[in-house]
């Protein structure tokens, strides 16, 4: 068996533990004007004021975001957590206590349910169905806003039970009948090429951003990968390609997102952009940072790079095979682990040319293998997903912590934990620095 199927065969277990487990945007570049001081501070009075005005006249609600921090370090909460006020309180102190200053909430877990009451009517059966979540979570994230805490939502995005239930002809079928697909773990998955899908987790994003999540995280952002492979249908997807297929989608997604008059109905502010858009990142599986084919499942690092102000890899070593790198068991060595994924990504991300076929490239010549010409990206766009959960292995605060430091010392500075528990240990952290 090759090593890339033996991860997935990892993954397919650690999925049902965990219940399924960015990128810089540079500024445009303009002509530089020269002014004297007074004609500079003339024309940031007068600017001041018609913004004042303008703001006197709009009548919309206001919500007010916090700005993306320097180094973003997160924690992981999820829906049945942020319906518990106890339990979600207990992650706010840890937060207070700790280096921590962000953290990530589901919006849209594996089930296909919501964690709060969206304002589409399309998503109301979502909310319905939904045996978590909270109702006050506008007033939730305004409160976390209040303490300066960075407030990411995750969206699970192609499996979804509910909304193959309710749109079965959007689902992953069975070859054999036509019937709805469904993996090892009996959740079934929407097509990658479902388009009347794509406008669903649009909607939900637009709806999510304008309660105040200051950054979209998309999860599941690809194509099964356990269950009886021989016997399933893309009928939406047909003959193209599934990296191809999924890069489709992330075209589309930062297009509409990136489009500031979806987000008018409330006044966005606080956002620390031009233009009031959410930032937007994906999870991807960790081997994406160093196999530069699709893993069987659509995703490759550099096609997804240039849709995501983020790309998070889940870079978690229990799902690694072992032998990898010439380790008997992966989590025995969790810096290694770290730091030669998080190096391999940050090389391809920084590179000028990739034997990677995307949109975004241009073959090089007509050498074989193909070699194509990309943009360069920063390195900061890539934001690891590190382990803080037992399987296969005791993580405890050293192992926790030498995961941080393997993603610093690569030169990256942001990370997000994941703990299906939501329970995280406090002495892999620094105390008090926000």
């Amino acid at each position: 068996m090759p090593p890339h199927t033996r991860m997935l065969a990892l993954i397919g277990g650690i999925v049902a533990l965990s219940f399924g487990v960015g990128v810089f945007v540079l500024p445009s570049l303009t002509p530089t004007r020269y002014e004297t001081d007074a004609a500079r501070v003339a024309g940031a009075s007068s600017s001041t004021a018609v913004v004042e005005e303008k703001n006197m006249n709009d009548e919309r609600e206001v919500v007010r975001h916090v700005p993306l921090p320097s180094a973003v370090k997160t924690i992981y909460m999820t829906s049945c957590v942020v319906g518990t006020p106890s339990f979600r309180k207990d992650l706010v102190d840890l937060i207070d206590r700790t280096e921590i200053n962000s953290v990530i909430i589901d919006i849209k877990d594996y089930s296909g349910e919501i964690s709060f009451p969206a304002q589409s009517e399309i998503l109301a059966p979502a909310w319905a169905a939904s045996k978590c979540g909270t109702s006050d979570m506008k007033a939730f994230i305004a409160s976390l806003h209040e303490k300066d805490i960075y407030v990411i939502g995750r969206i699970s995005v192609f499996q979804d039970p509910l909304q193959t239930k309710m749109r079965p002809d959007l689902a992953v079928k069975k070859a054999s009948d036509g019937s709805v697909w469904k993996d090892g773990k009996g959740l079934s998955f929407v097509d990658v090429s479902a388009k009347d899908h794509w406008e669903y987790i649009l909607t939900l994003a637009t709806d999510s951003y304008n309660i105040g999540f200051d950054e979209l995280n998309f999860d599941y952002v690809r194509f099964p990968t356990d269950g009886n492979m021989k016997d399933i249908a893309f009928t939406h997807t047909g003959a193209k390609s599934k990296p191809e297929a999924l890069e489709l989608f992330f075209a589309y997604l930062h297009s509409e997102l990136s489009k500031p008059e979806r987000f008018a109905s409330v006044r966005h502010e606080n956002t620390g952009r031009e233009n009031p858009i959410p930032y937007t990142s994906a999870d991807l599986f960790g081997m994406t940072t160093s196999n530069t084919d699709d893993l069987s499942i659509g995703q490759v690092l550099e096609r997804a790079l240039p849709y995501f102000d983020f790309i998070a890899p889940m870079v978690y070593p229990s799902h690694y095979p072992k032998t990898f790198i010439g380790l008997a068991d992966p989590n025995s060595d969790p810096y290694k682990v770290i730091q030669y994924a998080m190096s391999e990504g940050v090389r391809r991300t920084i590179a000028s040319t990739t034997m990677v076929d995307g949109f975004k490239h241009e073959r090089i010549g007509t050498s074989t293998p193909a070699l194509y010409s990309k943009p360069v990206y920063d390195k900061q766009k890539l934001r690891p997903w590190l382990q803080d959960f037992d399987y296969g292995g005791d993580y405890g605060p050293a192992e926790v912590r030498a995961q941080i430091q393997a993603t610093y010392d690569t030169g990256l500075t942001s990370w997000m934990l994941w703990a299906p528990s939501n329970r995280y240990t406090e002495g892999a952290l620094e105390s008090g620095m926000q």
